[in-house]
């Protein structure tokens, strides 16, 4: 290949970025995400203002319109005082396989499982939904079926 061609290629704009895959389910968020869903939306408009990298204005873009769509469609649930159930916001202290832990149940861009905030659409909290303290959920994972005990809920 001649290096007339090659130079012509390296001088050729990147290709943009794919857009990031928003989820098909409503986008229900308590108001602690609605506030991060804000905070990334005005970050990156202040990182955007400065940026002139090409390829960081254009990831800065990407990202812009992700959040920017999120703040569009979420829909805010307030807490729920009193919770008689595990339902959307709230925390449930629960049992599996002898250890007792807490979750509690957010929307999908608070979804931090390492910090025990778990995705409203994961096959756990839908599991929990509507289980109220001293019930036992059936959960399915992994081809299996394994008891979960709901010791208490809290807002």
């Amino acid at each position: 290949m001649s290096s007339a061609f090659t130079k012509e290629l390296d001088e050729a704009p990147t290709a943009p970025l794919p857009d990031r895959t928003v989820s098909s389910a409503p986008n229900f968020v308590t108001p602690r995400g609605a506030e991060m869903i804000e905070a990334n939306v005005a970050e990156l408009d202040k990182q955007l203002a400065d940026a002139v990298d090409p390829a960081e204005i254009d990831r800065l873009r990407r990202e812009q319109r992700y959040w920017a769509s999120r703040r569009g469609s979420m829909q805010v649930v307030p807490a729920t005082e009193a919770p008689a159930a595990v339902v959307f916001g709230v925390t449930a202290e629960i049992r599996r396989h002898g250890t007792v832990s807490k979750v509690t149940i957010v929307g999908e861009d608070e979804a931090d499982p390492a910090h025990s905030l778990i995705a409203w659409t994961s096959p756990l909290a839908m599991a929990l939904t509507g289980a109220q303290p001293g019930e036992t959920v059936e959960f399915e994972a992994g081809g299996r079926t394994e008891p979960i005990d709901v010791i208490g809920v809290s807002s």
